[in-house]
């Protein structure tokens, strides 16, 4: 058994209003930063799991995002998965 450290990224779809970048955006502008011109915001989840295949790391992460750690209908996720 492998310990595999992965890293899950969730962002809202890019056709999906994104009230908390909207807000992130507007305090930037507040605080001087005008050149920013757009602020998405997304969560990054690790998790380190025990396996003997990265293949089945994958896998697995890949259903747990479709499962639980992601809504497919409103946001993309990326698997990255490292040993």
């Amino acid at each position: 058994m492998k310990e595999f450290k992965v890293k899950v990224e969730v962002k809202l779809k890019p056709v999906v209003l994104d009230p908390q970048g909207k807000t992130v955006l507007t305090a930037l502008h507040n605080l001087g930063y005008e050149k920013v011109e757009d602020a998405r915001i997304g969560k990054l989840i690790e998790l380190k799991i025990m396996d003997s295949d990265a293949g089945n790391v994958r896998e697995r992460v890949n259903d747990m995002c479709k499962k639980l750690l992601a809504n497919p209908v409103i946001e993309d996720f990326v698997v990255k998965v490292e040993e």
